[in-house]
């Protein structure tokens, strides 16, 4: 993806988060120096990986199959490895209209989605083998605000602003917009985008930048080169 691609999806995400009434936290906004200076006091927020994350998966077609992400705080995994202290997360997301965040499904997160405005939010599901693996035959339960929900392989659930669903590990899943553009609440356990995603096909989870114009503001997948 083109940095100036970037800049532009984060100019545009801002303001469709700022119209749902929410507002993102002082280092949202920090420039790539100002960062720099405050590496000491903000290194939770490097090391948690909390910021702005926008990923076409690699594939280099960010409106077809993308995504928006800010994760707003998120504990470590060292926390939740020895049952204590910060073991949770929670990010913003924005799916477009059809734009594909493509199945996958996770070993270690539990993950509650929630539609916190727009369209509506369609999720796919699917279940897993007894090795966890994708399962093209296998249904599940879900959790719909609070409410048991069986679902059958390949199912759509559609969700509603206010609407959620909780996915445990071991869930496969794909969502999408439709009918416009939705602003997703994720509140998890502890996210390790690195290591934690695992997704049905040999996709990658970050982009890979061209830097044609300097950031507005890094992503978390710019802390290693920017900030040491």
């Amino acid at each position: 993806m083109k940095r100036s691609r970037i800049n532009q999806i984060i100019a545009e995400a801002d303001e469709m988060i700022r119209r749902f009434g929410f507002q993102l936290p002082p280092f949202a906004y920090w420039t790539p120096d100002e960062f720099a200076t405050r590496t000491q006091s903000a290194r939770h927020v490097i090391d948690a990986r909390c910021g702005w994350d926008i990923t076409d998966y690699g594939d280099g077609c960010f409106d077809e199959m993308g995504l928006f992400l800010f994760t707003l705080r998120n504990g470590l995994l060292s926390d939740l490895q020895r049952g204590g202290g910060m073991c949770y997360a929670e990010k913003l997301l924005i799916s477009k209209q059809d734009q594909l965040s493509p199945m996958h499904t996770h070993v270690i997160k539990a993950e509650d989605i929630i539609n916190r405005g727009g369209a509506t939010l369609v999720v796919e599901l699917y279940g897993s083998d007894d090795q966890g693996n994708f399962a093209e035959d296998r249904g599940g339960v879900v959790m719909c605000d609070g409410i048991k929900r069986t679902f059958a392989a390949g199912e759509k659930l559609r969700f509603a602003p206010g609407e959620s669903v909780t996915l445990m590990p071991g869930d496969w899943h794909a969502f999408w917009g439709e009918g416009g553009d939705v602003l997703i609440g994720e509140v998890s356990t502890v996210n390790d985008d690195e290591t934690d995603n695992i997704f049905r096909a040999p996709i990658g989870r970050f982009a890979e930048i061209e830097e044609d114009e300097a950031p507005m503001h890094l992503l978390v997948s710019d802390y290693g080169k920017w900030l040491g």
